[in-house]
């Protein structure tokens, strides 16, 4: 598993959030759901995205949109519609039609004819990991795909109509895919401004470093170690990955450790002393020493803070 990988892997949707919008002119869908991110993706025809307080981006067949939350954001058939209402000509203001497991609405099979369908799907990230990568995002992006995605909108738009076992699962994995797919080609487009750290991975000399240290968070690394994996000297590591990544190789490790245990600290059958040793230390007290010096508190009062991951006992080390 690649560093990308381990980021974006608990960004899953459950219970197919999404929407799917049969639209014609004039048309406006307003967001207000404050979801984390929103995938926009046209099935058919093309609108354009207005985020609040941003510049318009045209969305067309074979291109997908990414919307940063949670401020509310616009689709709609003209840019000049948005979400102050614009000046364009009168279209009626539509909510998108969310469908869930428990309650989902079928299509019948010719309203999915219309001269416009968009599908979006909303994602709601709370774990820290990924915010790492995402939180450079802009407000709004769009990302071509080309003709090679014809296949898969067909293949979208037949489950989204049908009513096979398992169609709920499945758009639920096919909008997660598509979702890490958009993302990962939008890091590599150059107007794209991600992590220093994500363009350090293809280094030859910090690369090495940062994918030992993500594989094996817990290992007790020296800057010594990870220089032999590179196969340079440890001043030789220690200036190339301070130049690219913006920080030395331990003060990095550390930093992804207490990402990685603010997420442990979430699930409540975890103590502070077992979170501690999954991200490399030996005892309670060094870790939260840390975790209270890079998150200003310590583990046991941002559990505390933390939903759904209360606890009646702590591990007596906070």
């Amino acid at each position: 598993m690649d560093v990308f990988d381990e980021l974006l892997g608990g960004v899953r949707g459950r219970g197919a959030v999404f929407g799917r919008s049969v639209l014609w002119p004039p048309w406006s869908l307003r967001f207000t759901d404050g979801a984390y991110l929103t995938l926009c993706v046209p099935l058919r025809g093309a609108g354009w995205i207005v985020p609040e307080g941003g510049t318009p981006l045209r969305v067309g067949l074979g291109e997908a949109a990414i919307v940063r939350g949670p401020a509310p954001f616009v689709f709609t058939d003209e840019p000049d519609r948005g979400p102050g209402g614009g000046t364009g000509a009168p279209a009626a203001v539509r909510d998108v039609r969310w469908l869930t497991a428990s309650g989902g609405e079928q299509a019948p099979a010719d309203e999915i004819t219309g001269p416009t369908v968009l599908l979006a799907a909303a994602y709601d990230v709370q774990a820290e990991a990924p915010q790492r990568l995402l939180r450079v995002l802009p407000p709004a992006l769009v990302v071509p795909d080309g003709d090679d995605c014809a296949p898969m909108r067909d293949y979208l738009e037949a489950q989204i109509t049908g009513a096979r076992p398992g169609r709920q699962i499945v758009l639920d994995r096919l909008l997660d895919w598509l979702l890490v797919c958009t993302l990962r080609d939008w890091f590599d487009r150059p107007e794209a401004e991600p992590p220093k750290w994500y363009r350090a991975l293809g280094d030859e000399v910090a690369g090495p470093a940062l994918r030992a240290m993500h594989e094996d968070p817990a290992h007790p690394w020296t800057t010594a170690e990870l220089a032999s994996r590179a196969g340079v000297s440890r001043t030789t590591l220690a200036k190339r990955f301070t130049e690219l990544v913006g920080e030395g190789p331990v003060a990095y490790l550390t930093g992804w450790r207490m990402t990685l245990a603010a997420d442990l600290l979430a699930r409540p059958e975890l103590t502070v002393a077992s979170v501690a040793r999954r991200v490399g230390y030996a005892d309670a007290f060094g870790f939260s020493a840390a975790f209270k010096r890079l998150r200003g508190e310590s583990p046991s009062v941002y559990r505390r803070a933390t939903p759904g991951a209360r606890r009646e006992h702590e591990a007596p080390a906070g």
